[in-house]
């Protein structure tokens, strides 16, 4: 199973960081997401703008240090892992993704997919996070 892991130190909180990256209320900030379902305390659907729709189950919840998931649709099964740990008001943030292609001809594409997905995603943090602290 590929692995992929983005590490970076943000200017911020964690608890910015945090009320962010898990709510399903604002999403607007990502840029590869169209909309977000939230189904129950513990499942929401993402949706992308090409129209694939991922499942995504917690699995633990801890405010401000540690946030992992499930995450399913027809193409990838895996979990997300991401890890905050603040020190000196910057917040150290560790993600990390490990996905199953569900499809023999997509496994050579997962590695790429992941680390594409990832570095889009810290993008659109760090510009989330610009304009949240103006």
């Amino acid at each position: 199973m590929p692995i992929s892991t983005i590490k970076a130190r943000l200017p911020y909180d964690a608890a910015t960081i945090w009320r962010i990256i898990t709510s399903s209320d604002d999403y607007r900030w990502r840029s590869d997401i169209a909309r977000i379902e939230k189904l129950s305390d513990k499942q929401f659907m993402e949706h992308t703008h090409s129209g694939y729709a991922t499942l995504f189950t917690i699995t633990i919840s801890q405010p401000f240090e540690r946030y992992e998931f499930d995450l399913e649709n027809e193409n990838i099964k895996g979990h997300w892992c991401g890890l905050l740990s603040e020190r000196n008001g910057q917040t150290e943030i560790i993600f990390t993704e490990t996905v199953f292609a569900k499809k023999w001809y997509l496994k050579p594409f997962v590695k790429t997919y992941l680390r594409k997905q990832q570095s889009v995603y810290l993008k659109d943090l760090r510009q989330k996070l610009l304009e949240t602290v103006r």
